[in-house]
């Protein structure tokens, strides 16, 4: 499978399917808010194959219960599978939401089957398959906190803006907790942003988790505003270079007038789509309406 390079901590590199996506931001979980966890999202589904996002020895696997979802048929047990990296021997990979086929001590290369994909307890009803990782110093391989922060390696260029104050696109797929939109405008590796004068491409879950990533192509300073479809969403709290952090403000997103969320990722390759979260269970659009996204401040 072919993979792509798309964040480092100290020598131990993560990598994404090339026809996959991935989020730094996309989580309300609190390695997500302080950049030391990144979810990969293969295109696979539920059940299906996980590739290694790392090269590493297998050093230990442990089964937890999850949570009970009334919403959704979930797994009853999650998976955590550490790992000794082959690129840093000193420091620890921790990977969860996976089903592993692996055994202690099996070596893995980057893009081999780790294992299978599971819906877990602890996701929303609207997330995806998705692989989730950490660097981790040896001492302390599973608390929430204490991972390793987590340098963003796309490099990004040729980032345009969008033409209007609102996304045309149509519906491809239709499941009941989600619609996926392909925008008519050709996007590169996800939704452009405007941060000051500049660009960048938005991640993160809007406005649901409060909190927003933005990967920029200039640095940017703490304070600054951040627009989308020229409405402010939210204002820079945090930056890790190019990379920023920023506190969502109290808007609303729309599909076709209808209140939805947004659920945005980076696609290192492949055209980006955007999915769009039903908040109401009823049926509302079909597969192939064309269909507009927008939004206001609340």
């Amino acid at each position: 499978m072919k993979m792509v390079a798309v964040a480092e901590s100290n020598g131990v590199t993560i990598n994404c399917p090339s026809n996959g996506r991935f989020s730094f931001f996309n989580s309300p979980y609190i390695a997500h808010k302080m950049l030391t966890g990144i979810d990969i999202y293969p295109e696979s589904e539920f059940g299906g194959f996980a590739p290694s996002p790392v090269s590493g020895v297998i050093t230990k696997i442990r089964r937890v219960k999850c949570p009970v979802r009334k919403e959704f048929e979930s797994s009853p047990y999650d998976y955590l599978v550490l790992l000794k990296s082959l690129e840093n021997r000193k420091l620890t990979i921790k990977i969860l939401h996976v089903k592993p086929v692996v055994k202690v001590g099996d070596v893995v290369q980057e893009g081999e089957e780790i294992g299978c994909l599971i819906r877990s307890g602890y996701f929303d009803f609207w997330t995806d398959p998705h692989i989730h990782v950490e660097i981790r110093k040896p001492e302390d391989p599973i608390r929430a906190r204490g991972g390793l922060k987590l340098t963003p390696l796309l490099k990004m260029k040729n980032i345009q803006p969008l033409k209007e104050r609102c996304i045309y696109g149509r519906i491809t797929t239709v499941k009941p907790e989600y619609y996926v939109i392909q925008p008519e405008e050709t996007l590169q590796y996800g939704i452009p942003v405007e941060i000051g004068d500049g660009l960048g491409v938005l991640e993160g879950g809007i406005p649901h988790y409060g909190w927003f990533g933005v990967h920029a192509l200039e640095i940017y300073g703490v304070g600054e505003e951040v627009r989308l479809l020229g409405v402010p969403i939210g204002k820079i709290k945090s930056k890790n270079k190019r990379t920023v952090l920023a506190e969502c403000f109290h808007v609303e997103t729309f599909l076709d007038g209808v209140s939805s969320g947004l659920s945005l990722y980076v696609f290192p390759s492949r055209e980006p789509f955007i999915k769009v979260i039903r908040w109401r269970s009823e049926p509302q659009f079909k597969k192939g309406s064309k269909v507009r996204i927008h939004l206001t401040n609340a």
